[in-house]
């Protein structure tokens, strides 16, 4: 390909030594001419969603080949949020997204690569990808490791991750044994693959599928089928498609896929993490997203999916429903689906509907729009004197007692300081536990809330308190649990001046939150921020570049 960017780094005279070292490579001259293609890898030994990446990774680099191309493979980092949570570890999950995009950047650009496959699977690394697959808008595809199978817990019984987590709550209250909760942690993950349910990871994923950038499948093929290798074989046969006929990133991502994403997220009542991921990763396309398009498209799409945490449906289940092109086509008959989108098998939506016959397989798993869970989508933008640029919830795994409640402010300005109450049975039915300072910035890190979302639900109280944070959620997360609160506490948000006892008026179906206390008096309120000390450099950086999450938590000059 005469316009090859690799060409620039390995054609002419003067090039000789560049040539030298991919031949130390042990390329041989052949190789070194054809288009080079970066296969970026996130695999480990530390991510279950990630140990079998070198695979799959193996599968792509065939199918580069078999295309004419030379793929040459480089790593990316990955945190597993499962493992990080509930220590200062989670601290530094939601930052890894930005470091991700800018070292594939970096080894993109560095390395004059042609084209791009993208091999992520579990929470940072997906949205990171993809934020890094519009900055470079090199012909790329992305190729997740796929969803892991739920643990068999007994007879009929299956669970997963979330399992584990509302577990320690039921050993809390009494409601299970030691010996329980052991067979529980051994059998609930029973091998590779991101975590069962629609949590983050799993939401990205299917998400990437219908925006175009990925292929039909992505989302919900489980990790341990033959179907997912041939999934990567066929990536990158068509990645070399991609470059050959010049389609790239952003002739993909435009304002009507950002819209078909946003509503397939809203039936399948994705993970909350999921406004805070697309709008930074079509921030990075150029296209602007806020909070309102996310409340919009969820009160005009059926709620069709209940995945756990909202439901008894697991991933795998979804794909043998028919899988996201499934839910794609039951949100076309209510004409909230572009099929004209083109995507990365080079046809288009429509195309790729019709030569897949999709259609719903299991009208359990995915419900048809007049048999929906709930007229509107699986997530919610909440405004009012408590959040007066935005929250959000995960509406579709809210109780219905939950949905409109006025709560008393129990306030902890750490995480470890709620679990601690959480656990210690001083949080009551009718309690808002308030946990804040633990935003983008005064966290630092952001860092997800399972652990306390997890042990109230396990206590028996999901249907009784709420919890209301400027950081954020799993996407196991279930209840009314409401996070993201902006403007955060460290930067001087109404959050901050919450006290002990103050009563705060939840109300999903009106899409408000507000703190019942005069304006007289808040203004009259002394902000207290704790002391607390950030001993390491990569979060000092991390909260003086970081926006708020209204805006997908972005730095602040990209």
């Amino acid at each position: 390909m005469d316009d090859a960017i690799s060409r620039k780094m390995k054609d002419g005279p003067e090039k000789a030594p560049h040539r030298s070292l991919l031949y130390a490579l042990g390329l041989t001259r052949e190789e070194i001419s054809r288009p080079l293609v970066g296969v970026v890898n996130a695999a480990n030994e530390v991510v279950p969603g990630h140990v079998h990446l070198d695979t799959l990774a193996a599968a792509v680099k065939a199918g580069v080949r078999m295309a004419g191309g030379t793929p040459l493979e480089f790593p990316a980092i990955a945190v597993c949020d499962g493992i990080a949570m509930n220590h200062e570890g989670m601290r530094f999950s939601l930052p890894s997204r930005e470091f991700i995009a800018d070292s594939v950047e970096i080894m993109a650009r560095a390395h004059a690569f042609d084209a791009l496959v993208f091999l992520p699977n579990c929470d940072k690394s997906v949205p990171g990808m993809l934020m890094a697959m519009m900055r470079l808008n090199l012909p790329s595809i992305l190729v997740s490791g796929g969803p892991m199978l739920p643990g068999h817990l007994g007879p009929k019984v299956k669970g997963d991750l979330i399992t584990v987590f509302e577990a320690v709550g039921k050993l809390q209250s009494g409601k299970i044994t030691p010996r329980d909760l052991e067979r529980m942690e051994e059998r609930a993950c029973p091998g590779c693959g991101s975590c069962a349910g629609m949590f983050t990871a799993n939401s990205m994923n299917c998400l990437a599928e219908t925006i175009g950038v990925a292929l039909p499948g992505n989302g919900t093929v489980p990790a341990v089928s033959a179907a997912r290798v041939r999934m990567a074989k066929t990536a990158g046969m068509k990645v070399m498609e991609l470059l050959s006929r010049g389609i790239r990133p952003l002739d993909i991502v435009t304002p009507a896929s950002v819209a078909n994403a946003v509503a397939v997220d809203m039936a399948l009542g994705c993970s909350s993490n999921t406004v805070l991921h697309l709008p930074a990763i079509f921030g990075e396309a150029g296209l602007a997203l806020g909070l309102d398009i996310f409340d919009d498209l969820s009160r005009r799409t059926p709620n069709l999916c209940k995945l756990s945490p909202a439901g008894p449906h697991f991933m795998v289940d979804l794909d043998n429903a028919g899988g996201i092109a499934a839910v794609m086509t039951e949100l076309g008959k209510l004409g909230l689906i572009d099929t004209s989108c083109m995507t990365v098998t080079g046809r288009t939506v429509r195309e790729n509907l019709e030569a897949m016959e999709a259609g719903v397989q299991d009208p359990e798993v995915i419900r048809s729009p007049d048999r929906a869970y709930s007229a509107q989508g699986g997530i919610a933008i909440l405004k009012g004197s408590l959040a007066p640029e935005g929250a959000v919830v995960k509406q579709s795994a809210v109780a219905p007692e939950m949905m409109q409640r006025e709560v008393r402010a129990r306030v902890f300005d750490s995480e470890e300081d709620a679990m601690q109450a959480i656990l210690g049975g001083k949080i009551q039915p009718g309690d808002g536990v308030v946990i804040r300072y633990e935003g983008p910035k005064g966290g630092p890190g952001m860092r997800e809330m399972l652990s306390p979302t997890a042990a109230i639900t396990g206590m028996g109280l999901g249907k009784e308190v709420a919890l209301l944070t400027d950081g954020r959620f799993s996407g196991g997360t279930n209840g009314a649990a409401i996070g993201h609160i902006s403007p955060e506490a460290a930067d001087g948000g109404p959050i901050a001046l919450v006290r002990e006892g103050d009563r705060i008026a939840i109300d999903i179906h009106a899409r408000t939150l507000d703190l019942l206390v005069p304006p007289e008096e808040l203004a009259a309120r002394e902000i207290r921020p704790p002391q607390r000390d950030v001993p390491y450099p990569v979060l000092r950086r991390y909260a003086r570049l970081v926006s708020s999450a209204s805006t997908g938590a972005r730095y602040k000059d990209s």
